[in-house]
């Protein structure tokens, strides 16, 4: 580990397999926790290199608690989070919009580090169980079309590094791997990113994947579309530029979408936006995103996937598969 800091902290590279391989020695307690605080640390004061982020999603994916929901087509909803904006749960609540629209969903998540409420605390909070039991898996996305796949369960190698994150308190390059080691492999992917050097290498590492995906980043600064201004977005095919207007809607201001200081606050938002009663500018940043994985899984166009999404949170349908995960976890 002291020659790799080394390289680093002189801004050299390393390479895919050096870093897979730092990952793999985390993972076995092969270095103390000052030398894993020091290593996250090199990275937030230098650039990420393509080499080094596949070198650790690879050994992330290898070390991961594999789970096979191949015959449900699922599509993830994940930002990297790190954007230190601190809105409410858009990701998660777009999820439960997208699979109340009948398009079943692989949730990745985890708790929050850098912001008030991740994923995992709002859900845990609701009622929600985190499991990696297969079969429960299954059963939830039958029932609910949605399943969580709670981080920590299905990487077990992190758990060296879970404590010093939450002590460290800032965004990691861990931030960056979220999106990218889904332990389900979906085949379909609507990815937030926290700047657009990040969205760039994203580009790079999905167009080697089979994957079907749609990666987006507010310009300014947002890991999801956040109506505030415009979007860029990088798919399969194509690069293209996202403002209001194309979904014709018009732009918020970024108070509208803040999500509070305190997981109860974050809870009490989801359920109000869920139920039917968020404001104009919430329900429609949470359809914005999950009209966009609607459309990358069925492959249509962004501005029908929009309607599906309005049309299965104002209807209820989102809060019916909410509804069903809560009673299939108790």
């Amino acid at each position: 580990m002291k020659q790799i800091l080394n390289r680093l902290i002189n801004h050299e590279n390393i390479s895919t397999k050096e870093a897979k391989q730092v990952l793999v020695n985390i993972s076995k307690g092969d270095y103390n926790q000052s030398q894993i605080a020091a290593f996250l640390t090199v990275y937030m004061m230098r650039s990420i290199t393509l080499e080094e982020l596949q070198g650790f999603r690879d050994a992330l994916l290898e070390l991961c608690i594999p789970i096979d929901l191949s015959d449900y087509n699922a599509i993830d909803l994940c930002g990297t989070g790190g954007d230190g904006k601190n809105t409410f749960n858009i990701s998660t609540l777009s999820s439960f919009v997208t699979a109340g629209a009948g398009v079943n969903v692989a949730k990745h998540g985890n708790y929050g580090v850098s912001s008030a409420s991740g994923s995992s605390n709002v859900m845990e909070a609701l009622g929600i169980k985190f499991s990696n039991q297969e079969d429960f898996l299954k059963q939830s996305i039958e029932k609910a079309g949605i399943c969580v796949l709670h981080a920590p369960l299905f990487h077990p190698a992190m758990k060296n590094v879970a404590p010093i994150r939450k002590e460290l308190g800032v965004k990691t390059f861990f931030n960056m791997l979220g999106p990218m080691v889904n332990p389900s492999f979906p085949k379909n992917q609507l990815v937030g990113v926290f700047n657009l050097e990040l969205q760039r290498l994203y580009g790079y590492l999905y167009q080697e994947t089979d994957t079907n995906y749609s990666i987006v980043h507010a310009l300014d600064g947002y890991d999801e579309i956040s109506l505030t201004g415009n979007t860029k977005i990088i798919s399969n095919q194509t690069e293209t530029m996202l403002s209001p207007s194309d979904l014709n809607l018009e732009q918020i201001e970024q108070s509208d979408i803040f999500g509070g200081d305190t997981v109860k606050t974050s809870a009490k938002i989801f359920l109000n936006v869920i139920s039917g009663n968020g404001t104009e500018a919430q329900n429609n940043v949470v359809c914005a995103n999950a009209g966009l994985a609607i459309a990358t899984t069925k492959q249509i166009d962004h501005k029908t996937g929009f309607e599906l999404a309005k049309e299965s949170l104002l209807s209820g349908k989102a809060k019916a598969s909410l509804d069903a995960l809560i009673a299939l976890s108790k």
